[in-house]
This record gives structure tokens, C-alpha cells and sequence, in this order.
């Protein structure tokens, strides 16, 4: 692995990935180190990721938009709330329009005698998850599912029918992180009423295409928050299409998007705001390793470590920035090797 490499009083500065740099010391005699607090680290078999430092945008999973019936809209949700099963995503005509889940738009009435479909079986799949039962949930609206539906409308302040008329209910495949409205109150519309995402952190990277065959699906980043911190993150999509940008002053650029799901919860950090991902772009499993800072750097672009006081050649692989390790050969489990104290 080449690396550029600069001797700079006494330390060697080595170009990693990313931009990163390390540094290392030089082949320096023992007599001359004396004024060097030195400690030891042990040779150790773990395994060491080779990582670049990109730009990325924070942001949530998915668009929806929620389309209205025609009837006058008298009730919007406020910008940023989170809307889930069975609560209210706006109101028409005075009437609230509840918010169901299920990949399949409402598209026609819910009555008995209606033909079978999957659209009821979504309907009821809802009904039970909100505490509805003594239906069977398939493909046909029941007597019993009648029932379920009358006790719903009860429950939820709506006229009760047992039938639900279209634009009574709207379905979306997740709870609704509301982002914008898209009709005013006093509006009649039966087009766009309000959009939003799923409440799911996601962060957007725009990655070069030369880069891309270096990531992986499934393959775990570090993002560092705008705040300092940092959540651990899984890349899970590689846009298989590249988009591209016309520059102000230069050529147009290309970029191939990279989705990246964050675990754990983002806190108050605002959307499209901007972090810093670390992208693993190689990986090796169970290698030995040392610390960067026991390698010494010689003539011809060669490495050393010190073990009990004399210089060992190693051969150096893969650099592990974020570790602080380095992937070596030449030495062997458990030995001890010198690094600098603290």
C-alpha cells in the first residue's frame, strides 16, 4: 500500500484515507529518545477498516403526500408534528380525517355487500390493531366487521354509519412526520392537502462514482452529529442511477445517492442539517494489529516496531484511522511493542 509520505522534525507524516493523516515517529536511536516518555502496547488479532470522511445531509425516510376529498378544510396539523394509527391528519368540512396504515390508498366506499379486495383486508388489519376484535381479517367486509367499524366510529367522534365513506380515512404506510401543507384552510380541494416523511433518521450522501464500488449494502458508517456526537449508521441503498449537477463556475458533476439508516434517536438536530459520515471502504477480518504510533518510520518507505529494546521490520496493510491501529505482519500475537506514554 503506497502512501505519500513527509519527514518533518523528527515525524513522519503519512496520508491516509479520506484526507486523514497520521503520524508516525521516525527511526530514531534509542540514545536520542531519552527525553520521550515511552509505554508499551501488545500486538493484538482484531479486525481494521480502512474509512473516508464524506460530506452527508440528515433527513427522514420517505414522501408522502396526503390527498384531500373536495370537502373544505377547516383543520391542518402544525409543521413537524407526528401524526400516527388513528389520530387526526386534518379536518374537512369540521370532520376529522384519521390517519390508518397500509401501503394502499382509499379508493372507494367500505360497505357491507362491497366486493372482496385487499383494500378491506387493510381496513380491518387497522380495526384490530386499534383494539377492535371479534372480526376476522381477510378480504371481505363482514357483518362483524360492520360492527368493529361502528364501535370505531363511536370511539373516534365520527358519524356512526358501519360504513366508511371515501375520504372519511386516509392511508399511509407509516406514521406521518408532517413536513408541509399543500392547501389552506378555507380551501376546497380534493387534490394535495399536506406532505411529510416517516419519523426514520436517514442520512442523504452524495457520493463521487468513482466511490461507490468501495460501499457496500449492510456496511456500518460512523456519522458525527452537528452537535459532536456521533450514531452509529448502516448504508441500506446505493442509487443505481447517477444525478447530475451543473456547477456555477465549472463543469457539471455527477453523484450516485447513498442512503444511510441511523440507529438510535437523533434528538433535536435539524433536518437537512449537515454531518460528516465515515464510510468504510475496505475491510479485514482477524489481522494483527499495533497502534500507528508504535510504527517507526525508515529508509525507503519501510516500517519498524521497537519490541524489548531492538527494532523489528514489519510490513504495514490496512490503516485503521478511527482505531488508531494498523494491520501488520512481522510480528506475533501478545508481544509487546514501544509507543509513546499517554
Amino acid at each position: 500500500m503506497n502512501r505519500p509520505i513527509a519527514v518533518v522534525a523528527g515525524v513522519v507524516v503519512l496520508a491516509g484515507a479520506g484526507g486523514a493523516w497520521a503520524v508516525l515517529r521516525t527511526d530514531v536511536p534509542p540514545a536520542a529518545a531519552t527525553s520521550t516518555a515511552m509505554g508499551t502496547a501488545q500486538v493484538i488479532r482484531t479486525d481494521v477498516a480502512q474509512q473516508q470522511q464524506v460530506n452527508g445531509t440528515l433527513t427522514y425516510e420517505g414522501l408522502y403526500q396526503v390527498l384531500g376529498s373536495g370537502a373544505v378544510i377547516t383543520r391542518l396539523p402544525a409543521i413537524g408534528s407526528t401524526i400516527t394509527r388513528g389520530q387526526t391528519l386534518y379536518e374537512a368540512a369540521g370532520r376529522r380525517v384519521p390517519l390508518l396504515y397500509g401501503s394502499r390508498p382509499a379508493w372507494r366506499t367500505f360497505a357491507l355487500g362491497m366486493t372482496d379486495g385487499a383494500d378491506v383486508r387493510q381496513l380491518e388489519v387497522n380495526l384490530r390493531a386499534l383494539g377492535y376484535t371479534g372480526l376476522t381479517v381477510d378480504r371481505h367486509f363482514s357483518l362483524a366487521t360492520y360492527h368493529a367499524v361502528r364501535r370505531w366510529q363511536h370511539d373516534a367522534h365520527l358519524p356512526v354509519t358501519g360504513t366508511v365513506p371515501l375520504g372519511q380515512i386516509a392511508f399511509l404506510p407509516v406514521a406521518l412526520r408532517v413536513t408541509g401543507h399543500d392547501a389552506q384552510l378555507g380551501a376546497a380541494t380534493g387534490g394535495p392537502v399536506l406532505h411529510g416523511t416517516s419519523g426514520v433518521p436517514i442520512v442523504s450522501v452524495p457520493l463521487d462514482p468513482a466511490e461507490v464500488p468501495s460501499v457496500k449494502m449492510g456496511g456500518l458508517v460512523l456519522i458525527t452529529l452537528p452537535d459532536g456526537t456521533t450514531r452509529d449508521g448502516r448504508v441500506t441503498a446505493v442509487s443505481s442511477v447517477a444525478s447530475t449537477s451543473q456547477a456555477q463556475d465549472g463543469p457539471a458533476q455527477s453523484s450516485v445517492p447513498v442512503t444511510i439508516r441511523l440507529s438510535g434517536r437523533v434528538g433535536n438536530t435539524l433536518d437537512q442539517a449537515l454531518v460528516q459520515v465515515a464510510l468504510t471502504s475496505e475491510e479485514r477480518k482477524d489481522v494483527l494489529a499495533v497502534p500507528i504510533v508504535a510504527l517507526l518510520a525508515r529508509p525507503g518507505g519501510t516500517f519498524a516496531v521497537v519490541v524489548a529494546g531492538r527494532l523489528v521490520p514489519v510490513q504495514v496493510g490496512l490503516f485503521d484511522e478511527t482505531a488508531g491501529l494498523v494491520e501488520v505482519t512481522g510480528v506475533d500475537e501478545g508481544m509487546s511493542v514501544e509507543v509513546p506514554a499517554g
